[in-house]
């Protein structure tokens, strides 16, 4: 496993297992359990996925130590302001069955993140935090976060795959010392990714599948990735990018399937987001 040292000195693996729909507890805490026997050590949840107690159970049964863990939870739309997000972090640390978490985000850019934030920064003094940061923040929404915070976010969790490359976004967080973090890595299949000739013939060149070139991709760009899949030949398949590493040529060559355009349904405009919140207000 490759680290990533994040602007306060911790550490973090530079890929994960995300558990974003798993929502049966006892298939997620199969799950979790299985991704960790594969050799993961970085787990994504969130609150608002519902399965922090199954990643709990199956963290307490794997036996590994604590210390060997990189875990990271979320503070859902609705908890985003300074009382909610106390609140939040302990139901998060109860049904994770831990003292803290490594990575608290907050979730999406709704609601008052700013008194929110005012909590995670507390909270990051108290040690019940490891690290804080944002999840789905644009580049210009992190700039105004930037410019009014005296404790600037770790990270940065976005989408980002070999179709929505997010090279500017990308520059302006290494300029203010935030990590990246991409959601989503292989686009869930979308856009025709694993079918697509130029990722096919790299797979074939480095004898590798087209998800290990994709995630072996971000990794040399010094992208953090969360990987899901419930399969656990594909959970040690992803895991094996670490013995190879794609050539400046072929990287290039990747660079030319950006499209600059999400491969999701995207809240572009005011109606899309009032629509969104009205799920959950």
């Amino acid at each position: 496993m490759e680290y990533i040292t994040l602007n306060n000195g911790i550490n973090m693996p530079i890929l994960g297992f995300g558990v974003f729909r798993i929502t049966d507890e006892k298939e997620c805490e199969e799950i979790v359990l299985n991704a960790l026997k594969a050799g993961y050590r970085h787990i994504d949840t969130a609150s608002a996925y519902g399965n922090e107690k199954a990643v709990g159970k199956a963290i307490k049964k794997s036996g590994i130590a604590r210390e060997e863990l990189f875990v990271t939870t979320k503070l859902w739309v609705t908890d985003t302001n300074y009382d909610g997000a106390k609140k939040a972090l302990q139901t998060s640390l109860d049904n994770l069955g831990l003292d803290y978490v490594d990575l608290y985000l907050i979730h999406q850019p709704y609601n008052d993140y700013y008194g929110a934030w005012r909590a995670l920064e507390e909270l990051y003094k108290e040690g019940k935090v490891k690290a804080i940061g944002v999840d789905n923040f644009t580049q210009e929404r992190l700039a105004d976060f930037v410019t009014f915070n005296k404790i600037i976010p770790a990270v940065n969790l976005v989408e980002v795959n070999a179709l929505y490359q997010r090279h500017e976004d990308h520059e302006y967080m290494l300029d203010k010392n935030i990590q990246m973090e991409a959601w989503s890595p292989l686009a869930a299949g979308k856009g025709k990714l694993f079918e697509n000739p130029l990722l096919i013939s790299l797979a074939q060149k480095y004898n590798k599948s087209v998800a290990q070139i994709v995630l072996r991709w971000l990794a040399q760009r010094k992208i953090v990735s969360v990987a899901k899949t419930t399969n656990f030949e594909r959970m040690t398949e992803n895991l094996d990018i670490f013995d190879f590493n794609i050539s400046d040529e072929d990287m290039n060559l990747i660079k030319t399937l950006d499209t600059k355009e999400s491969c999701f349904p995207a809240r572009k405009n005011g109606n899309d987001v009032e629509a969104f919140l009205k799920e959950y207000k």
